[in-house]
């Protein structure tokens, strides 16, 4: 079985009742579902014609349209089962096993962060700074299922990307979604951030590392214990993995080269202060489509030596 498939078998569930019998309509399946799911979703309708349409191989609209038909035992089984590991707060990506990102059907397991929304502002701004009629060289680290470099790779075919991950088994699944998507602008290397990019300079470098702290109680939400945590936490602080990235990764840039990251809500001064303490120029926070601080950008002017940046 590939590790892009693994998480989205239908399992039977005896753990949970879900009450979705076996020869119901679809439009009564859907009505239940939402029923059963809206104490643990903000979105139950939407959820319920996810995971009816993940069973049926069936659009949301194509759902819509056939309202009166009945499902069969099989079909009932497995959108039931789905139905139980929702209700224990599975997420819907793990169910489905795909998650959409910059217009791209990413394949996601258990092995890999599912990606955001709010991670598509950081492709834009690392996009205004990949010209699309030149030859550059950029780098991913930490790059999970592949959705940064994955985005990147198809905006910008001219550029050879590096995207890494300290862990094989996402590197494994992001390799697979280059190939089902046809990207092949972009090599995968197995190592621990910066340490993979020995020898070489870059045009750009991006990131989205691990940026909650150990103990926060956010991992209790959101389906975030259903994640890898080698993707969440970086340690007491939450800002070891920002550290270590933004320390390294400027002598890995060519001179007017630029590191992107994205950062918790709660990170922007101290992440900026990183930058600057790091000899970085043209320094620039950036907000997500809510309004939050998500990120920052900053650019290598100088030739020289970087200075060394407080612990």
């Amino acid at each position: 079985m590939s590790p892009a498939t693994e998480d989205t078998e239908c399992r039977p569930d005896s753990g949970t009742d879900t009450g979705i019998g076996t020869g119901i309509k679809i439009g009564h399946a859907l009505r239940d579902a939402r029923t059963l799911l809206r104490d643990i979703s903000t979105t139950p309708q939407l959820d319920a014609e996810i995971l009816l349409g993940h069973v049926l191989k069936a659009t949301r609209s194509r759902l819509r349209t056939r309202l009166d038909e009945h499902l069969d035992a099989d079909h009932g089984q497995r959108f039931s089962a789905l139905l139980a590991r929702r209700v224990r707060g599975e997420p819907i990506a793990h169910l489905t096993g795909e998650r959409e990102f910059w217009s791209l059907p990413l394949h996601v397991t258990r092995d890999t962060l599912i990606p955001r929304p709010e991670t598509e502002h950081l492709v834009e701004v690392a996009l205004v700074h990949l010209t699309p009629d030149r030859d550059l060289r950029a780098a991913d680290l930490g790059t999970g299922s592949g959705a940064i470099a994955l985005a990147l790779a198809k905006e910008r075919p001219r550029c050879r990307i590096l995207a890494s991950d300290i862990s094989q088994a996402a590197l494994a699944v992001a390799r697979d979604n280059a190939r089902r998507l046809g990207l092949a602008n972009v090599e995968f290397r197995h190592g621990h951030w910066c340490s993979t990019l020995s020898g070489e300079a870059f045009d750009l470098i991006t990131s989205n590392p691990p940026y909650v702290r150990r103990g926060d109680a956010r991992m209790k939400q959101d389906g975030l214990q259903f994640e890898p945590e080698l993707a969440l936490i970086a340690g007491e602080s939450g800002l070891e993995s920002l550290h270590t990235v933004i320390t390294q990764a400027w002598r890995y840039l060519r001179v007017g080269g630029m590191l992107v990251v994205e950062h918790g809500f709660d990170q922007a001064q101290t992440v900026f202060d990183l930058f600057a303490s790091c000899g970085y120029d043209d320094i620039t926070a950036y907000k997500d489509l809510a309004g939050l601080p998500r990120g920052v950008f900053g650019r290598r002017s100088s030739p020289y030596t970087v200075r060394a940046a407080p612990r």
